[in-house]
């Protein structure tokens, strides 16, 4: 007699047992801008310095931790070339100097900025991985247009707060793990499982994909409305399979 099936991983990860839960308690802070919204940052400047640079469990980019002259105190993502001790400036009258924070409507055309707000006084949405810049493409009517990592554009509120530079640790993924062991702590800082069976490896009973059959294969794009055993693979996908050339 065939037993039933354990739950599959997607389910799992649903119950938000111990075992896929992040270990957040040893994060440092949220890495977001203060909320400047309430003051004219148009037609002010701020200054602050970099108190320290600091690790943050389960990010890829160091933190920098400042002080505006107004005595507040915050966390936000480090920039290439970010150095303790370092003065920088906030607000629209800011030079365009690295780490630097300006809203984006008035930084240059060309300019290379990361960090950026979506809704000005989000604290910073866009463009936050380690080595990730955007560039200031034009200043239009609609708004402030850049050029994503992604290869996309899009437009920005002028009123949305930038940092000037591209985020610290670019050359994060150069180096290999080189051990299981390393890259389970990674993921384990993450909240990640690893390692992770492949559905194909496994067993009919235990995954939608599973079977002892090579040529047993089975469509894997399914319904956004698709149960949780069975959503799995590419989940309401437009399109499966390479591209054809053109």
């Amino acid at each position: 007699m065939i037993g039933v099936g354990k739950r599959i991983l997607v389910q799992r990860r649903g119950r938000g047992s111990s075992v896929f839960t992040a270990s957040t308690h040893k994060r440092v802070a949220p890495a977001k801008y203060p909320n400047l919204t309430k003051i004219d940052i148009m037609n002010k400047v701020l200054k602050g310095q970099v108190l320290e640079l600091l690790h943050d469990p389960g990010r890829g980019a160091p933190l920098a931790y400042i002080e505006l002259e107004t005595g507040e105190r915050y966390y936000t993502l480090a920039v290439e070339g970010m150095r303790e001790g370092q003065i920088i400036e906030v607000g629209g009258k800011a030079s365009i100097n690295i780490g630097n924070i300006l809203p984006i409507g008035v930084i240059p055309e060309g300019t290379v900025v990361c960090n950026i707000e979506v809704l000005p006084g989000d604290g910073g949405k866009l463009v936050r991985a380690s080595g990730a810049y955007a560039t200031v493409l034009s200043h239009t009517p609609e708004g402030t247009l850049i050029s994503l990592p992604s290869g996309k554009t899009r437009y920005i509120n002028d009123q949305c707060l930038a940092m000037i530079g591209v985020v610290a640790a670019s050359g994060r993924i150069e180096k290999p793990f080189v051990k299981a062991g390393k890259k389970f702590h990674w993921m384990r800082a993450k909240g990640h499982k690893y390692p992770r069976v492949r559905g194909r490896a496994m067993i009919a009973a235990l995954h939608p994909f599973g079977s002892g059959r090579r040529s047993a294969k089975k469509p894997t794009a399914v319904s956004r409305n698709a149960p949780p055993g069975r959503k799995v693979g590419h989940i309401a996908a437009k399109r499966t399979g390479r591209k054809k050339r053109k």
